[in-house]
């Protein structure tokens, strides 16, 4: 069944409920605070947020619970791709609009899918890893990548698009084999102190998010190496990953918007009978020393 139709609720609350896969990482809670504050803007929503502690099973069984309910529409950031597919495709079958942010599934039974382009991004941090290791065709160098959730398409897509970079430079070796963090900074930290006592020289670490990546830049200052190695994060939001930058802890980061305003105005526009687009894509940005003022809290 399509869910392209719109239904006429103005009189009273259009229920919207969101699956958020966890809120252990500070962009989760980042993420939720931004929905949060879009749907106050907005007093005929009624916003719901569910909290799957990082456990897909948590998170099928909630969206189980929202087509039950038989709420207006649903948005869902799901933990991992595979898991989720099935349920999605049940609430979009039942006739209920899916919003799905960040992370994708394997069905095209949703009504919109919203996030950045992660291969685009994953390109950029490769390019950007050439420029820090001496520049295209000249680069050297031992790379670590660390690796969100493996399950999740932003990690596989991250990891693609870099790779595609620093496949055409001969100079470049990447050292561990694929080290899933799960985008926690504590496991990002287990996987660099194995690394750095394997390998005598690591000059480039690649991490799928910030918190990954500050993980790495901890273990190599416990090792007495952090100076010689360079560190690459993802996210970019103005309290972690802008504010090492502009501590120099990180090279670089990459901005990764939070994409739960813009689904909450989707399924508004769904549920008022306006056409969205299949695919959203949020802007990005490359955030270095050089322009990392833009990014960082206004000061009061």
């Amino acid at each position: 069944m399509a869910t392209g139709c719109g239904k006429k609720k103005s009189e009273s609350k259009w229920v919207i409920a969101f699956s958020q896969c966890t809120t252990t990482e500070p962009w989760r809670v980042l993420f939720n605070a931004r929905l949060r504050a879009e749907a106050a803007k907005h007093p005929e929503v009624k916003l719901i947020i569910a909290d799957a502690q990082d456990k897909t099973a948590n998170q099928v069984a909630q969206v189980e619970n929202f087509i039950r309910q038989r709420v207006d529409a649903i948005l869902i950031s799901p933990k991992e791709s595979a898991g989720l597919t099935d349920v999605v495709a049940q609430a979009y079958d039942a006739g209920i609009p899916v919003i799905v942010l960040d992370r994708g599934v394997n069905t095209d039974k949703y009504t919109c899918f919203i996030g950045a382009d992660n291969m685009e991004i994953g390109r950029a941090a490769g390019q950007y890893a050439v420029e820090l290791l001496g520049g295209k065709g000249r680069a050297k160098g031992n790379i670590v990548e660390i690796w969100g959730g493996m399950g999740s398409t932003p990690a596989q897509e991250r990891h693609a698009g870099f790779q595609h970079v620093i496949d055409n430079e001969p100079g470049i070796k990447t050292v561990v084999g694929r080290q899933d963090g799960d985008w926690k900074q504590d496991k990002a930290y287990t996987i660099m102190e194995t690394a750095l006592k394997a390998h005598p020289k690591v000059d480039l670490v690649y991490a799928h998010n910030d918190p990954m990546a500050f993980g790495a830049y901890l273990a190599a200052q416990d090792a007495g190496r952090a100076k010689d190695i360079k560190f690459i994060g993802i996210d970019g939001i103005p309290e972690e990953g802008c504010k090492w930058v502009a501590e120099g802890i990180l090279a670089g980061t990459f901005l990764y918007p939070t994409p739960g305003e813009e689904g909450l105005r989707a399924a508004l526009k769904v549920l008022r009978g306006e056409k969205v687009p299949k695919r959203i894509t949020l802007p990005t940005a490359r955030i270095t020393k050089a322009n990392v003022a833009e990014f960082l809290p206004a000061k009061p």
